[in-house]
Order: structure tokens, then sequence, then C-alpha cells
């Protein structure tokens, strides 16, 4: 599947309208101001609407758990992680009027700026890998079941996730167990035990959770739950682990939306030092 194919013309249409829903300064090497980011000719995101239309519909309780079983079984290549970003990176992206960047160089940046603000090493590693769960669109996944706001499957979906209108499509809506405030989960019982929808964040978060600190998968799996992190909804399920490690997701969620630059981050010069800091926490080949 191509990404110019579906209801967006790119991932970069979703991220431009996460980044205009929740505008804030970052720690970003760019001087463009927040409103020049993603200037299109029509700025209305009607394909982000149905790209939402798609999700919401679609991402139900046993789609999430098809998926985690199917992806889950890790059988679709063996590659080290730097070969997952080569791989990402055939990802060809012709409609971003933001940057000309490669896939690589996109990532580059943003582990870049985090390693310039003198973060640990693994923090700096999770800004390299946090986005490579997008593979799933080279494995002929839909969009909508790669990128787009994460959320709680099994209980009553929170009218703080983006076009909650959009639910009512959802099968699960139409069961009355599953639409309690808690659903199928006992309150504060953890986000270790509630089903995510399904997408890059999920998938990444299977490959990196045996190699990873709890911090970083929590950056990983969680960076796109923008109703929890930026909107204070489903906290009748977190417990205090949640509550602790949230502060890293709100950490590393400037560095992941704003760390877009026309300059151009020297690939070949880079990648020794990101094969060494990849090599102090992954094995030198893994299946995906």
């Amino acid at each position: 599947m191509s990404a110019t194919q579906g209801p967006l013309k790119s991932f970069d249409d979703w991220e431009d309208f996460v980044l205009e829903r929740y505008p804030e300064p970052g720690p970003s090497p760019s001087h463009k101001a927040k409103d020049e980011y993603r200037n299109y000719d029509d700025p209305k995101h009607e394909t982000v609407r149905e790209f939402y239309r798609l999700n919401h519909r679609h991402q139900t309780l046993e789609f999430a758990r098809k998926k985690k079983a199917e992806f889950g079984a890790r059988n679709r290549r063996a590659m080290s992680i730097w070969e997952g970003v080569e791989f990402l990176n055939t990802l060809v992206d012709d409609s971003d009027p933001d940057t000309d960047l490669s896939q690589i160089e996109h990532l580059l940046q943003t582990s870049e700026a985090i390693r310039a603000d003198g973060h640990p090493r693994w923090f700096v590693l999770t800004g390299l890998i946090h986005d490579l769960g997008k593979t799933l669109c080279l494995h002929g996944e839909e969009q909508w079941a790669v990128v787009g706001d994460t959320f709680p499957l099994g209980c009553k979906f929170s009218d703080k996730i983006v076009y909650p209108e959009f639910f009512s499509l959802n099968a699960d809506s139409r069961d009355p167990e599953l639409m309690t405030e808690h659903g199928i989960y006992e309150p504060g019982c953890g986000l270790d035990n509630v089903t995510m929808s399904w997408g890059h964040d999920e998938y990444m978060h299977m490959i990196a959770k045996d190699h990873m600190p709890e911090e970083a998968l929590y950056m990983i799996r969680y960076h796109s739950f923008y109703a929890a992190h930026r909107e204070g909804a489903y906290t009748h399920l977190m417990d205090g682990k949640d509550e602790a490690m949230f502060k890293w997701v709100k950490a590393f969620n400037p560095y992941d939306l704003y760390s877009k630059s026309p300059e151009r981050p020297d690939v070949a010069k880079l990648k020794p030092y990101y094969e060494d800091l990849i090599a102090e926490y992954f094995p030198a080949t893994m299946m995906w």
C-alpha cells in the first residue's frame, strides 16, 4: 500500500492535524512558526475526517485482539533495528509540503533534537525508533490501522478522542457490556491490562518490549494516546505506575510533534553513532 492511497494523502496529514489540534512550542530546531506548518490549499482536512471515520468504525476490541495475535507472531522478516529504519525509508511521501526529507532523515531529526538536549541514551534511541511500527503499511495494512490517535477498547469511548461522533459506527458501541465507563476492566487496573486500538505504537512496543527501559516503552506505546496525555481522559483505568510513567510520555511529545526542520541531517556521519547505540539495547537481528 502506498502512503498516498486511501483517505489521507500521506501519514503526515494526520501528524499535521495533531500539530494543529495541540499547538504548543517544543524543542524544535526549526525557525518555522507553528501556523506555517502543513500549509495546504485546502485547510479543512476532509481527508483526515474520512480517515478517522474509518478508524473509529473499524477499531473494535475483536479487531485489535486479532491484529495483536497476527503481528505478535513476529514472522514477517528478520532484520536489525537499523535495517528497520532503512526499510521504513522505502515508504516514499511525495505530498508533504513542509519538508522533502526522507523518512530516515525525519527520524534522525527527532533523535538528534533529543540528543542535543542532553537526555539519556535510551531516550535518544526512542526518538529514532518510536515510529518504526509504521512499517505496518509496507505489509499492506490500511492507514487507519497504522496511524491515528490511540484509545482503549472494551470500555466506553471518551468524548476527548478526536471526532468521537464516528464511534456510533463502531460495532462495540452497540454492546452494552463494553459501553460502561470501565467496560470489561476493573477500576485502576493499569494500562498493561487494557487492550489499546491497533497501530504502529502497539506494533513497535511488541518489537521493543524485551529490550528497552520501561520509560521508553511508555513513550513508544502511548505517544499517540492523546486523549490521556493531552486531555486527561481514562485516569480511571490507570494505576500508580501509569501515572508515574506518563511524565515521560509528556516529555517525549514535543520532540515527536515539533522536530521537523529543513536542515538535513548527515545520515552517513550519524549512522555509526546510532548503530553503536542500537547495539547497546537490541540484538544484531530480530524477527519483525
